[in-house]
């Protein structure tokens, strides 16, 4: 099945038509910035030049960076505050000629993608996915199972501030780290993770996941840790894989 899949985040909203079969792009990726503040209707106007762009007509799954029940965005990561409560599956389909939209967590998605399709394809046990961009997106499974609105990048850190503020990529690039210098940061998080999650397997995902083997020396955890094969894709992916699931349920 063709779907188009988004990817909002904090610094671009990213959309592709995805083939959910192979669970490949079959179209090339268009993105723009996220507006700044990037307050509903601002990112509603934007997400639909992005569907304007393809002509699209069909469903649409997206990918948001917020805890998603039930279509409504329950909080705001990296993201306008103006989010927290808003029905985002019916603001979209106001700005975008009544299509519908199936809305889920970002990291959520991405690590659908990869269970199903992708570098978690047949993995048991725990396995938790992490995005690594302006925030730090984390996703979590369970015997391929997703256990959703798993915002472990929101734990506090120093000053009682998240603690993808220190360790995001978006950290490396603002206060100009070297590789080194970021991974240092990352490597203390996935230690964290490991003493309160426990998982067996990490999968990494993000834009910074194609420079993997610049900083994985840096990364001293005892657990398995495998990069994402969509990369900076598997939210578009996933997206589009959910979608198809929710559209396609009784009822």
């Amino acid at each position: 099945m063709e779907i188009l899949g988004l990817d909002v985040g904090g610094s671009g909203i990213k959309g592709a038509i995805v083939d959910t079969v192979k669970g490949e792009l079959i179209s090339e990726r268009y993105r723009l910035d996220t507006p700044q503040p990037s307050k509903p209707v601002r990112v509603a106007k934007t997400v639909s030049k992005i569907v304007e762009h393809f002509g699209w007509k069909g469903i649409v799954g997206c990918s948001f960076p917020a805890v998603i029940i039930k279509g409504r965005s329950m909080t705001a990561g990296n993201i306008s505050k103006k989010w927290i409560g808003m029905q985002a599956d019916e603001l979209f389909s106001e700005h975008c000629e009544g299509l519908s939209f199936y809305l889920a967590n970002d990291a959520d998605l991405a690590g659908v993608a990869e269970m199903k399709l992708g570098a978690g394809k047949g993995l048991m046990g725990k396995v938790m996915m992490i995005t690594i961009g302006t925030g730090l997106g984390t996703g979590m499974f369970y015997n391929g199972q997703l256990i959703p609105n798993m915002e472990l990048g929101r734990i506090l850190y120093k000053d009682g501030e998240p603690v993808e503020y220190y360790a995001a990529d978006s950290a490396r690039k603002k206060e100009d780290l070297s590789m080194k210098e970021w991974a240092g940061r990352f490597d203390y998080y996935l230690h964290h993770m490991v003493r309160i999650c426990s998982p067996d397997y990490f999968i990494l995902g993000g834009g910074i996941s194609k420079k993997y083997d610049k900083f994985k020396d840096y990364l001293t955890v005892d657990i398995p840790i495998i990069v994402a094969e969509a990369r900076n894709n598997a939210g578009i992916i996933g997206a589009a894989m959910h979608a198809e699931t929710l559209h396609t349920l009784p009822g």
